[in-house]
């Protein structure tokens, strides 16, 4: 896969990304996170380090910031491309009176691009 296809893919996927969280669905972030991926919280008093299925019994534990009118606010700050199998992305978005960013290792694997690290850190929103 030629660095352009590749960057196009994972767009795509940082998309889908963006809507599984703001809809808080969790069938939709299935469709990206690698079943091996793991989800690590950054930020003191709340570190964790979840399996994808812990992971999202958290979001699906919550209400979707888009049942709350919440604005949507997400952008994508970095792509990388490593190889052509790794990439890495830094994204943004606000949500639940907070900001996060999330640094996303991203491998290719079984003919796609998967999410197979979501290492982040928020702030409260002011």
């Amino acid at each position: 896969m030629d660095t352009d296809t590749a960057h196009r893919a994972i767009l795509g996927l940082l998309q889908t990304y963006f809507d599984g969280l703001y809809h808080a669905d969790t069938a939709r972030l299935g469709e990206i996170f690698h079943p091996d991926a793991r989800y690590v919280n950054t930020v003191d008093g709340h570190r964790t380090n979840l399996s994808v299925p812990e992971y999202f019994a958290l979001v699906d534990a919550r209400t979707p910031p888009s049942q709350e009118g919440q604005n949507r606010r997400d952008k994508v700050l970095a792509v990388q491309i490593g190889g052509p199998n790794m990439a890495f992305a830094r994204v943004e978005m606000a949500m639940m009176g907070r900001v996060y960013t999330d640094f996303l290792t991203l491998v290719f694997d079984q003919d796609r691009w998967w999410i197979l690290a979501k290492v982040f850190h928020f702030e409260l929103e002011t």
